[in-house]
């Protein structure tokens, strides 16, 4: 139902442009993928989430780091930008807007996971007790003493989030920002033409929403790749999932965008990952060869000739 609802949507708007459209139009075609926008997440007063020696905040700018470099070896012709390169604190509403106000065509975040600690529970002893019986009797009673032990996380694995459709509205919010930038590439003086460039024009209310299902369309895309490739390494998947709630800046960003829990710090070995050499750059190798892929199915959607 939902995929027919958009088909008539599309079909209406064509419909509009072929109605209004200016003699001769000629086609512009744009590369898709021209700027990416990683985020380290959390980063200054906020830690994130604590390991035995180790914080979120710190592995996750490490990594992004790493990334930012692999990715500007591997896409020349695409812009790399951070929200923050050093250990600094930027709230997600700051995040979104640096994001936005880069103009990027594609955010990704990168997080560590964390999971509590298991507890274990074994009876040692017993002890004698006095207590109560029928009619106020004095009985003796043997209760057993236990021994908790607090062990370390065994969660393991990776897993890729992008927003929850039920943050629609929030979504077609943000897309209707960069709605304009949209509208130069295909139609704006179609729209200029016919006086309908208000930010409630229903055309531009229509197109908001196409932008926001194409936008969770491209999320989902690459968020399965990702985790198609962590596998491929060896690296157990969580999968790729939609968030319900926790990760406002997933919906604030008018782009595609994931993000990607890259371990569980919350876990001793997991934790020696991440903080490693090796273990970060599998990470970004994972992370660039799957925006690779995600590039070159763009290009092929409308005929751009990649690498």
């Amino acid at each position: 139902m939902k995929i027919r609802r958009i088909a008539v949507i599309l079909g209406s708007f064509l419909l509009s442009i072929q109605a209004f459209a200016l003699p001769n139009p000629t086609p512009i075609q744009k590369q898709p993928l021209k700027r990416i926008i990683i985020d380290a997440g959390h980063g200054g007063s906020d830690i994130g989430a604590r390991g035995r020696y180790s914080t979120e905040k710190d592995i996750s700018l490490a990594i992004a780091l790493k990334l930012e470099v692999q990715l500007k070896q591997a896409l020349p012709d695409v812009e790399i930008l951070m929200t923050r390169k050093t250990d600094v604190f930027n709230s997600v509403i700051e995040k979104a807007d640096i994001a936005n106000r880069l103009k990027g065509d594609l955010f990704i975040c990168i997080h560590v996971n964390s999971a509590g600690s298991r507890t274990v529970k074994e009876v040692v002893g017993y002890k004698t007790i006095t207590v109560k019986g029928k009619k106020g009797k004095k009985v003796k009673k043997q209760v057993p003493q236990y021994k908790i032990t607090r062990l370390p996380s065994t969660a393991i694995g990776t897993e890729t989030f992008i927003f929850g459709v039920d943050k629609s509205d929030e979504r077609v919010a943000a897309a209707g920002e960069s709605v304009d930038e949209y509208l130069d590439s295909v139609s704006l003086k179609i729209l200029e033409a016919r006086k309908q460039t208000d930010a409630n024009d229903p055309t531009k209310q229509m197109l908001a929403n196409i932008m926001a299902q194409q936008y969770f369309q491209r999320s989902a895309k690459l968020a399965l790749t990702i985790e198609e490739e962590f596998q491929k390494v060896g690296r157990v998947s969580r999968q790729a999932q939609q968030r319900k709630k926790g990760i406002w800046v997933l919906q604030a960003v008018s782009m595609p965008a994931v993000l990607v829990e890259t371990g569980f710090i919350s876990n001793p070995e997991e934790e020696d990952y991440l903080n490693s050499e090796l273990g970060q750059l599998e990470i970004c190798d994972v992370i660039t060869k799957s925006v690779r892929i995600y590039k070159k199915s763009l290009e092929n959607q409308i005929g751009v000739g990649g690498q």
